[in-house]
């Protein structure tokens, strides 16, 4: 028993032998994705056996060449995955609703600023980068959401051989499974989409036995028990989601949702080949790589026997090791000679790797100078042709990975308590950034271009590259640079004139004196022009008020003159 568990474990009822049962038969499941699953992780991080080669080269040298590779694997993986970045999801405008929320700013920052944010909380542009790697170097990988007290959603990617989910009829998600273990302990998580049901058992090995090496007994329930953290409220704890909080980021499947397919399935063979080529020479740089001297028709050279005296005393013959060392092949008999066999060239093997290593970036779509690296003195557009095909197989990764995107979001907004929010986003737009990399000038030229066309410069900043946050960023700098501040100043000045001269009026109104009133005010001294209030008027029309005398100041309206 963990120190995260309760004291009473909890008992084994129905429904927890029904969530054992299809922990069982999803545990199984996972446990035949892992055999392949291991080889695609292997192959993307390097780790691959010699293959192809002959029984005879493989028992002499295939030891030497244990953990050599020339890993192409990796390079196809990561052009396309380090282009993937997500920066949210814009809600579907059929949701703008002003009277449900902060619909406007949503709208202008042009991503959900809610889910946005608690994606940056829980650091998830590196998670999903990891994740992305994983479902394109094995079809699949997950991300699973839950919620804390304050309704703060918590996003975890995990690992293909360590989570699995059970689909409907209709697509729909049914279980989840997500399954780990320790030295000591295996862990499982069951989510029906209402309830989460955890337990664990000893580690058990892939046969059937104990790491001791007793057999695990054939039981009904595997060997699983109850496991109650002391964290829960309950066994087992309710699933506020009302689905299982576990998604699946699938690679394209050919229509067969159980077997996405792997962006390196078919660089595997090829790979295997280049590094069986890589073994022939580095074997032919031990035996060809230097001139071997070919010695006829005379005896193998002897080397005297000296006693302690230093008198020679016999002879023996050169030792086989030295001649092999030095290149020489001594065969006796008459007629002495001397040849010489030049040193193989090798280039023939670096040709055929180069080969095969375009055949990788033609199948792939992989740009050339990824892989090559020779290319010299080519143009920006050059370059950008060169990347056409990889920008489009990036495009459409995205489309494969958008769906499982936006049940991440939907989950996190249920996480949130915001079931609207949650049904926008099933309709919503996942936004990425540009996948095309283009020079700095030429991209601003091209914006520049559009914005005299008439694009707003909102999206001109979006299209730029900034994040949703960056631009808003940018357009309050912005429009504070373009605020006129002398402007703002009289308008300000206006406005506290204004209201001091409405309340001087009330006052006066109500009885007060004209002179308590403008103390009470600290209404400023301005001369009358003697028109009417509110009335534009030439000086010919004017019509001077009662007590304007010359351009006096004018009586106040009820004032004592003394007359």
């Amino acid at each position: 028993m963990t120190s995260t568990e309760t004291a009473n474990t909890p008992d084994m009822t129905p429904e927890a032998r029904v969530a054992v049962d299809t922990l069982n038969k999803l545990a199984r499941e996972l446990a035949e994705r892992e055999k392949t699953t291991k080889v695609q992780i292997g192959y993307y991080t390097g780790k691959h056996p010699l293959k192809y080669a002959s029984p005879e080269f493989a028992s002499y040298f295939g030891s030497r060449f244990a953990g050599f590779n020339d890993n192409w694997c990796a390079p196809v993986v990561n052009s396309p995955a380090e282009r993937m970045n997500p920066l949210g999801v814009r809600l579907d405008d059929d949701q703008d609703d002003p009277s449900a929320g902060d619909v406007e700013a949503t709208q202008r920052l042009g991503v959900d600023k809610d889910l946005e944010r608690a994606w940056r909380t829980n650091d998830g542009d590196r998670g999903f980068s990891e994740a992305v790697v994983l479902a394109l170097s094995t079809g699949r990988s997950f991300a699973t959401v839950w919620g804390e007290d304050d309704d703060t959603p918590v996003l975890t990617f995990e690992r293909p051989d360590q989570a699995i989910v059970e689909y409907g009829d209709r697509g729909q998600r049914v279980n989840a499974l997500r399954l780990w273990r320790d030295d000591r302990h295996e862990y499982a998580v069951v989510d029906d989409g209402d309830w989460l049901w955890k337990f664990q058992r000893d580690v058990v090995s892939r046969d059937g036995r104990l790491r001791s090496g007793l057999v695990v007994p054939s039981t009904a329930l595997g060997g699983w028990i109850p496991r109650h953290p002391a964290s829960d409220d309950t066994w087992p704890l309710r699933n506020p989601m009302r689905e299982p909080s576990t998604v699946e980021l699938s690679n394209h499947s050919l229509l067969d949702r159980d077997n996405p397919l792997s962006d390196i399935d078919g660089v595997i063979a090829m790979q295997d080949a280049i590094n069986l080529i890589w073994a022939y020479l580095m074997n032919a740089l031990d035996y060809a790589s230097l001139p071997q001297r070919v010695v006829t028709g005379t005896e193998v050279p002897k080397i005297p026997v000296l006693d302690e005296n230093g008198q020679v005393v016999g002879s023996r013959p050169l030792e086989l090791d030295t001649l092999i060392k030095e290149r020489i092949l001594w065969i006796p008999g008459q007629n002495a000679k001397i040849a010489e066999w030049s040193a193989a060239s090798l280039d023939v093997f670096s040709a055929v790797i180069e080969r095969a290593v375009e055949h990788i970036a033609a199948q792939t779509r992989t740009p050339p100078h990824y892989l090559i690296g020779k290319i010299q003195n080519v143009s920006a557009e050059a370059l950008t042709a060169a990347e056409t095909g990889l920008v489009a197989k990036t495009r459409e990764r995205t489309t494969y990975l958008s769906p499982g995107l936006r049940d991440i979001y939907r989950l996190m907004a249920l996480a949130m308590d915001d079931e609207r929010k949650a049904l926008a986003v099933r309709s919503g737009t996942v936004v990425w950034d540009d996948f095309q990399y283009r020079a700095l000038g030429q991209k601003v030229d091209a914006l520049q271009k559009l914005h005299g066309m008439g694009f707003p410069f909102e999206w001109i900043a979006e299209q730029y590259g900034l994040s949703p946050l960056e631009v808003q960023r940018v357009l309050a700098m912005r429009e504070a640079e373009q605020r006129d501040t002398q402007l703002d100043d009289m308008l300000e000045r206006v406005e506290v004139v204004g209201k001091q001269a409405t309340a001087y009026g009330t006052l006066v109104r109500a009885g007060v004196t004209h002179d308590a009133a403008e103390e009470a005010t600290a209404l400023p001294d301005m001369e009358h022009t003697g028109l009417l209030p509110i009335t534009v008027q030439s000086e010919e029309k004017a019509v001077a008020v009662p007590g304007a005398r010359n351009g006096a100041p004018p009586r106040r309206p009820g004032s004592f003159d003394g007359s």
